[in-house]
């Protein structure tokens, strides 16, 4: 432009004397070359100064990313369309235990959780077809010791400016495993919570007037034969249920409450049940929030049905009446009760006897009276062995639900007993009244429930709780005592199929085939359990690694060759298995189970069918390898 200019200033002073132009025409041309140069310079001026900021602009805004993705708390990645970790921070590989190189040399998919893959793959999918250009979700990535840990992610997609192509992602990835494992402990102990009300046979109402009225749990409702939210709603109902008798007292107990009088509320009541009879009811509850002018916002209490120990406190009415009335009235209705009865006087000998006692004692009631009480009725503690049956103190009762009354053949009885002192008008001490209840069967009962409680009802080892509780109980010995045992971490290859192709029934009977075999392997000192699934633990008391080794390869080989057929179709499944071992320093319980079952996933991705033993505590970062024991 400025050459343009200037050829054109140069050809009009040269043809000027020829055309005969004037002066002023020469001036003119002049004037409008310079003005034309200087615009050019100008414009040019401004052009490469626009270039120079735009490309500060950027540099700074570089500058500012990266600084903010280098300095952030939280993970941040770069990531291609393909999977592939472009670009990450240190805070996201370290929550990971990799290195940035080792991080940025993966794809997404190596390092997430095998069962949240297909949350990725969806995502991915809906941003290549542009239906979204943001994601928010939680997934499961697994760390370089191939520990789970759960993660929120949030990002987006970068697309061509002009085109709107997906060029890549920028994430966002905040460790919530803490987060994740306390809510799966609330959770839990809520439901424990609600396992023990129901158990107990208590209800519970929660008045919450912001939200409108009152909420019952399902035992309340059920507690008066309605259907689960039948009752929600109106926080004054339940008043109109209560016995017309009992509605002055409730009321006044929940005024003197609500007035702050105090401190909780309680009342026994009658309240009719949806089939039209009554039913006792203990009311405890307490305002948990008021309003600034005291009036109730929130209250929560519980309720019980007491009908059961009304009835047992009305007739234990009765039977003080008719003791009071007549001492020939009650041996008639002693002799009519179903619970054994033996009376004592003052010097322990043996006044009285029902039929019941008899029976349970093996002695007449003519041999019994006048011989002291231990010729006929002799019961032992089931626990210590130590003798019961008088009262430390002849003032109160004395009551036990775990004796043995042990006959004169020295045959055994389980019963349960109540031994109450006889007290005249002065308060001198009179005798004894022993009432007792064969309790053979219901403490055979609840032996079978505490057998139940501690043992896997298909395979019979230990459950899981039992087990748990008996490893905490090692750690605790090898921390005081020193010494070590192993832990094994058994779980089966290939189980799934036996499922899908022959039914729960048939993954069941292999279960309890697998559990056989696991437990001829072991010795008889060594536990075993059913961790859950096809999942299953062992502890060998023994602390020699080598045994360990060799009682894994045993186990394996035993497993394999179980020749297992259902429906005329033969299945084989086979075990890997994780080691580590219990000894002082190892950590607590899920630490020695975490490791050895990362020692499990190794030996099933070493290829099945093998042993791996945990590093030692010392060497924890390094990567966990399978023995050389495999069969």
């Amino acid at each position: 432009m400025l050459m343009a200019s200037g050829l054109i200033a140069m050809v009009a002073s040269i043809l000027s004397p020829a055309l005969d132009f004037g002066a002023d025409a020469l001036k003119l041309c002049l004037q409008i070359s310079v003005a034309i140069t200087a615009a050019t310079l100008f414009l040019s001026a401004l052009f490469v100064r626009r270039i120079i900021d735009d490309r500060r602009q950027i540099a700074e805004s570089e500058q500012r990313f990266r600084r903010a993705m280098e300095d952030s708390a939280i993970g941040v990645a770069i990531v291609g369309l393909d999977g592939r970790i472009l670009q990450t921070n240190q805070a996201f590989a370290a929550m990971l235990g990799y290195s940035r190189e080792e991080i940025e040399a993966l794809t997404f998919f190596q390092i997430t959780h095998p069962d949240d893959l297909q949350i990725g793959r969806e995502t991915m999918i809906a941003l290549k077809e542009g239906k979204i250009d943001s994601f928010h979700f939680e997934k499961r990535y697994l760390r370089k010791d191939g520990s789970p840990v759960w993660a929120q992610l949030a990002g987006s997609v970068i697309r061509e400016e002009e085109t709107g192509r997906p060029l890549y992602l920028v994430s966002q990835i905040e460790d919530i495993d803490a987060r994740k494992q306390a809510e799966a402990r609330i959770a839990e102990a809520e439901t424990r919570w609600n396992f023990a009300l129901t158990s107990a046979g208590q209800g519970v109402w929660s008045l919450d007037m912001r939200k409108g009225g009152t909420t019952y749990s399902e035992t309340w409702v059920r507690m008066l034969g309605y259907d689960d939210g039948e009752l929600d709603g109106d926080p004054d109902r339940w008043l109109a249920m209560i016995h017309p008798d009992d509605r002055e007292l409730v009321a006044e107990a929940d005024r003197a409450h609500l007035a702050g009088e105090t401190p909780f509320f309680e009342a026994e009541f009658r309240m009719r049940h949806k089939d039209g009879h009554w039913v006792w009811i203990l009311d405890r509850g307490k305002a948990i929030e008021r309003d600034g002018e005291g009036r109730l916002i929130r209250a929560i209490g519980s309720l019980t049905d007491i009908t059961q120990r009304k009835e047992a406190e009305e007739r234990l009415k009765v039977s003080a009446a008719m003791l009071a009335d007549e001492k020939e009235r009650l041996r008639v209705t002693l002799q009519s009760i179903g619970d054994a009865v033996i009376c004592t006087d003052a010097a322990n000998r043996v006044t009285f006897m029902n039929p019941v006692a008899e029976k349970l004692t093996g002695v007449g009631a003519g041999e019994a009276l006048g011989k002291e009480l231990g010729h006929v009725y002799w019961a032992v503690d089931e626990e210590t062995g130590q003798r019961i049956g008088l009262t430390g103190d002849r003032h109160h009762s004395d009551q036990n639900a775990r004796a043995v009354l042990i006959r004169r053949d020295d045959t055994r009885c389980s019963i349960r007993q109540m031994v109450s002192p006889i007290m005249n008008d002065r308060n001198e001490f009179c005798g004894l009244v022993i009432v007792f209840q064969d309790f053979t069967d219901a403490r055979a009962l609840q032996r079978q429930l505490a057998y139940a409680a501690a043992h896997d009802a298909l395979t019979g080892l230990a459950n899981r709780s039992s087990f748990i509780r008996t490893m905490e109980e090692l750690v605790d010995q090898c921390r005081l005592n020193g010494g070590e045992h192993q832990f094994m971490f058994v779980d089966l290859d290939h189980f799934k199929a036996v499922n899908d192709t022959g039914g729960h029934a048939a993954g069941d009977a292999l279960l309890k085939r697998v559990a056989d075999a696991i437990r001829i392997e072991l010795g008889p000192e060594d536990i075993v359990a059913r961790l859950g699934g096809d999942e299953f633990a062992v502890i060998l008391k023994s602390g020699a690694p080598t045994r360990a080794a060799i009682a894994a390869s045993s186990i394996i080989d035993a497993i394999r060759n179980l020749n297992f057929s259902w429906d005329g179709r033969p299945h084989s499944i086979g075990a890997s298995i994780g080691l580590a071992p219990i000894r002082a320093g190892c950590g607590e319980v899920d630490e020695i189970i975490a490791r050895a079952d990362a020692a499990c996933y190794a030996a099933k991705a070493a290829g099945r069918g093998c042993v791996s033993a945990a590093p030692d505590e010392d060497m924890r970062d390094e990567t966990v390898t399978p023995l050389a024991v495999a069969s």
